[in-house]
């Protein structure tokens, strides 16, 4: 068997990589030529950011990484030597990559993950469910799979298109590769992501490791205490489907120069889309721009297009704005009178990068006097009952109903036919899913009232399952819920 470490770099001596694996990770190249900071309108010259998070210089060995993001460990190794050179050299680019992508651990660690995702098949109709129903078909299913990449024989096939409701009204489009070219993009993504993480900014928060919508929540209180109380509300119009191609890959390129890994990137956001339903009408449309929603390398490419924008605002604007952002969602903290200053300039920024500001959903809010809802979190200042100014954080109005709608769909009329376990187990999994996202800050209200909720419903469902042959309310009481039927609170103790 071929050497699963080889590089398309040229190849390693043997006692050199068993002694040192991937210490150094392609050549030194120059970075592109800086670009004019579009935010401030200033040049950006070197990356003014050229500490740790903990505030210390540059060096080799700065940190390991993405820690969050969990990998056997020889590709965990690999994966924090890549991070320490990206972190230790800003105007580092990464040359021998594509070898890395290839490595038979890589992929097998990038089968791993997508197996555990789950998901639908794509336009070739194969499952994970199939392929990982037999241990050899799956083994090798996976060994084509490398050859394909060693020998460059892969090709990207086409992204089924699907469409879901949208809380908010319309519908968001997905877009599903087939397996094969899920596993191979998680294995590009196992191989990029630390490399690209020493470049993120610590105020973006989606889709990253050890991040994650409670943190983002957190900073924008901390931001509100400093004294930037006027919050610009921002909506990117569709943005995963507007992302410019050629400038997308242009910034990847500043940290990547394998053009075997360029081409791969290329491959999959020029795959065409697949649209309509497999009983009807279908056709193939050519795909010019946006990378779709659903493939899994999509949201690092989506970070590392608006990564600029995080360093633009945090830091180019100097201590002024604060820029939180979740993916496509963000809000920018302003002191008093200069949020729609900071709204022109962000649509100016956008408007360049060939993206669009939703005038219609991106509002300026005073945050001291009406609040404002993001990742599904209510922020509002209100006073404690010693008099004092607070940041108040509750699950939203819509949270809150959303969680009430998906209830009411568990245990609607005609699915009294099911086994009360199974639909008891079904909401203990939504409610508990939706309890540990909420969990924060001032939560506890909120959580008292769905978790009356939850017993009304379950206790209506019973009703509705077995007869009433006295009240409801005195058969099936909270804590027969709880002690016969297994129902959780999401409060923490039963009434």
């Amino acid at each position: 068997m071929a050497n699963p470490r080889e590089s398309t770099g040229g190849p390693t001596p043997p006692k050199e990589e068993a002694a040192r694996p991937m210490a150094e990770v392609g050549g030194v190249r120059s970075s592109d030529d800086p670009v004019p900071d579009l935010w401030s309108g200033e040049p950006a010259g070197e990356r003014r950011d050229a500490t740790c998070s903990a505030g210390v210089k540059r060096k080799e060995g700065c940190g390991d990484g993405p820690s969050g993001l969990t990998a056997p460990g020889k590709v965990r190794q690999l994966q924090i030597t890549l991070y320490r050179k990206a972190k230790a050299q800003p105007g580092y680019r990464f040359w021998s990559l594509y070898g890395e992508i290839v490595r038979a651990d890589v992929l097998k660690a990038a089968w791993q993950r997508v197996k555990a995702n789950g998901g639908a098949a794509g336009v070739d109709g194969i499952t994970i469910e199939e392929l990982a129903g037999d241990p050899e078909l799956e083994e090798q299913w996976l060994a084509a799979l490398r050859e394909e990449l060693r020998s460059k024989t892969y090709r990207a096939s086409p992204v089924r298109r699907v469409e879901i409701p949208k809380a908010s009204g319309g519908v968001r489009a997905l877009g599903i590769p087939t397996v094969k070219d899920r596993v191979a993009q998680m294995a590009a993504y196992l191989v990029l992501l630390p490399i690209f993480e020493a470049d993120f900014h610590p105020q973006s928060y989606g889709f990253r490791p050890k991040k994650s919508a409670r943190q983002a929540a957190e900073a924008i209180s901390a931001g509100l205490w400093t004294g930037r109380t006027e919050v610009v509300d921002a909506d990117l119009a569709q943005y995963f489907d507007t992302i410019p191609h050629r400038e997308l890959v242009r910034l990847v390129a500043r940290r990547v120069s394998d053009g075997t890994v360029l081409k791969l990137i290329k491959a999959w956001l020029r795959a065409p889309i697949l649209e309509g339903s497999t009983g009807g009408k279908r056709r193939l449309k050519s795909n010019t721009c946006g990378t779709p929603q659903g493939g899994v390398i999509s949201p690092l490419l989506a970070n590392i297009y608006l990564n600029p924008l995080d360093h633009a605002v945090n830091e180019g604007a100097g201590p002024k704005y604060q820029m939180i952002r979740y993916a496509d969602d963000l809000v920018i903290l302003c002191p008093a009178g200069a949020g729609e200053e900071a709204k022109k300039r962000l649509a100016r920024w956008l408007e360049k990068k060939g993206l669009t500001l939703s005038e219609k959903k991106t509002r300026v809010v005073q945050s001291r006097e009406s609040g404002f809802n993001f990742l599904g979190f209510s922020f509002r200042w209100q006073r404690s009952r010693a008099g004092k100014s607070y940041v108040h954080i509750e699950p939203s109005a819509d949270a809150e109903q959303a969680l009430r709608d998906r209830l009411r769909e568990m245990t609607r009329r005609n699915t009294t036919g099911r086994n009360t376990e199974e639909v008891v187990r079904e909401m203990n999994e939504t409610s508990r899913g939706w309890a540990q996202y909420f969990a924060l800050a001032h939560y506890h209200r909120s959580f008292q009232q769905m978790t009356h909720f939850v017993c009304h419903r379950l206790r209506h469902w019973l009703w509705r399952k077995y007869g009433n042959p006295w009240g409801k309310y005195e058969r099936w009481t909270n804590r027969v819920l709880h002690q016969q039927y297994g129902l959780r609170p999401l409060a923490g103790v039963w009434a």
